[in-house]
Formats: C-alpha cells, sequence, structure tokens
C-alpha cells in the first residue's frame, strides 16, 4: 500500500511545492535588493556607464561644454541644449 505515513501526509503534499516557491522568491529577491543597494551606491547599474539612458545625459553635457568652449556654438545655443539635456535626465536627484 502507498498509504505509508497516513491521511494526515496530505497537506504536506501541498505545502512542500508552496515552501520551495517560497525560498526561492527569497532568495531571487535578496539577490535583488543587494544589487540595487550596490547600484545605487555606485552611481547607476554597470551597463548604463556612458552607454545608457542614465549615462548618457552626462556624456552628452560633456560634448555639448567641449563644442561650447571649442566655439563651434554660442552661449544661447549652449544654454538652451544643455536644458533641453537636464530636463530629459530621469535621475535628476542623484548628480
Amino acid at each position: 500500500m502507498h498509504m505509508e505515513h497516513g491521511p494526515a501526509a496530505w497537506p504536506l503534499f501541498f505545502l512542500i511545492p508552496i515552501f520551495w516557491v517560497l525560498i526561492i522568491g527569497l532568495i531571487v529577491t535578496l539577490i535583488i535588493t543587494l544589487n540595487r543597494r550596490r547600484w545605487r551606491q555606485a552611481g547607476g547599474p554597470p551597463w548604463a556607464d556612458g552607454q545608457g539612458r542614465f549615462g548618457s545625459t552626462k556624456n552628452a553635457e560633456a560634448t555639448l561644454s567641449e563644442r561650447f568652449a571649442q566655439g563651434d556654438i554660442d552661449e544661447a545655443e549652449y544654454r538652451g541644449r544643455l536644458e533641453v539635456l537636464r530636463a530629459n535626465r530621469l535621475d535628476s536627484g542623484t548628480s
């Protein structure tokens, strides 16, 4: 017979998968939380350095500053473009 543990073992049939789903969810949540904390301390995720949405605004500002310093654009154009870049920055509170 397969009823070795008796009818009292049936709730364990449902609880064991739920237990593992909770354990795996806890591990994934812990990994995500630790990575977000590390990225926040480093100034952003590694893929955003100069290439992504967060880093591109600073590179654009540097490029704009270079063009202004070289005399390619005048002060009014520089200030107008700088204002547009800063208005579109997504992480305005971090820098």
